[in-house]
């Protein structure tokens, strides 16, 4: 888990009910990239940010196949957060999951 960025935190905040399995499969996915305080976070205004989120995680991980969906499912996921200068990477991706109705892909 990383200490730099506090992903519980955020989860609280936006997802209250939020299954820590599920956390811990998004916490798995991402590994070793929570281990860096950019590399935890989302820059959710960056395009191509966006886009290795919608080809890896969407697509692959989920299992979405839409572009226009899954466009519109980051775009509310990153309103949602817009409060959030730092907008943690695993609670970006459960509110991902979770809005598009796909939290049962994570195992």
């Amino acid at each position: 888990m990383s200490d730099i960025v506090n992903h519980e935190g955020d989860l609280k905040k936006y997802a209250p009910g939020a299954d820590p399995a599920k956390i811990e499969k998004i916490r798995k996915y991402l590994g070793i990239a929570l281990q860096s305080r950019d590399a935890s976070l989302v820059a959710a205004s960056d395009p191509t940010e966006m886009a290795r989120i919608r080809d890896g995680y969407a697509k692959k991980k989920l299992g979405l196949t839409d572009d226009t969906a899954i466009e519109a499912a980051l775009k509310a996921v990153a309103d949602k957060m817009k409060g959030d200068r730092s907008k943690s990477r695993i609670c970006f991706y459960y509110l991902l999951a979770e809005h598009t109705g796909t939290l049962d892909k994570l195992g």
